[in-house]
């Protein structure tokens, strides 16, 4: 079971800018719980997200002596992968790409055949610098924009990408539309189809029916979860405050009782628990 916990996507949309020691301090305790992956940071124009245009910064801050936790950057463009493949202690390059064509251009100024395009691009990137790209099936289960969604375009753009040569991808829904019915149809057919690779999801929900998707995903035999603190996030670019992530505190219960073991460090990660009041009251 691998445990992706987003600090980037719970305080990309923050109103006020959280100090970059803050946010150092924070992903700090963060690594220090035992998951898998943090997803801290992202290489994107400043212009589109002022608040993580400190995000080399904050890298700069960050204490991986004693973690096996792995770090993860989002870009947007060749740009941006450019720039994080420079990076000795990122493993893992993050690209949403969209099967909307409205929310592709939205989401990252740019076609759904053009980021086709980047996304080859930063495969060979990280095929040359010993990363690993993650790529983000972005309004995977249906979209608020009127373009045309249903399973079969999920599985058609999915297998594109795969035999791109993608290893891990992530089934994610920007606005909270999923419901456990369409978990339940997407997700098994990928993952049997796909085996040689993982197939994540990273889900939006508003508090109500957190727990619904977190059992439909695990029912369906989802092995990657992303989550953030609190619930805490969303995408700015979606524009639905009642819509963040799935919060990872109700996740580690679920999976507790489940019975998986999550080696988690649970007395530091109610330390991070504690102190991301202090993140959060610049929201």
């Amino acid at each position: 079971m691998k445990l992706i916990e987003c600090p980037r996507d719970a305080m990309q949309g923050l109103h006020e800018f959280v100090p970059t020691e803050v946010k150092a301090k924070y992903i700090n305790l963060l690594l220090k719980v035992g998951f898998d992956t943090i997803d801290f940071g992202s290489f994107v124009s400043p212009k589109a997200i002022p608040q993580l245009g400190d995000t080399k910064e904050v890298l700069s801050l960050l204490d991986l002596t004693y973690t096996k936790t792995k770090l993860l950057a989002i870009v947007a463009n060749l740009r941006g992968a450019e720039e994080a493949i420079q990076h000795e202690a990122i493993t893992y390059l993050g690209f949403p790409f969209s099967i909307s064509e409205t929310f592709q251009q939205r989401n990252t100024n740019s076609s759904i055949t053009q980021s086709l395009a980047t996304v080859e691009e930063m495969l060979n990137l990280c095929n040359k610098h010993q990363k690993t790209a993650v790529v983000y099936l972005s309004m995977g289960f249906g979209n608020p924009y009127g373009d045309e969604w249903n399973a079969e375009i999920v599985e058609k753009w999915a297998e594109i990408l795969v035999d791109k040569g993608v290893k891990i991808l992530s089934i994610a829904d920007t606005t909270g539309v999923s419901t456990p019915e369409k978990i339940t149809a997407i997700l098994p057919p990928l993952i049997k189809k796909f085996t040689n690779t993982e197939i994540g999801i990273h889900l939006h929900s508003t508090p109500f029916s957190r727990i619904e998707k977190i059992k439909a995903a695990y029912d369906a035999g989802c092995k990657r979860f992303d989550s953030a603190l609190k619930g805490y996030g969303g995408c700015p670019m979606a524009a639905d405050d009642l819509t963040g992530n799935l919060a990872t505190e109700d996740l580690i219960h679920f999976l507790q009782q489940k019975g998986e073991a999550l080696n988690l460090d649970l007395d530091k990660w109610q330390e991070a628990i504690s102190f991301s009041a202090k993140v959060f009251e610049y929201a």
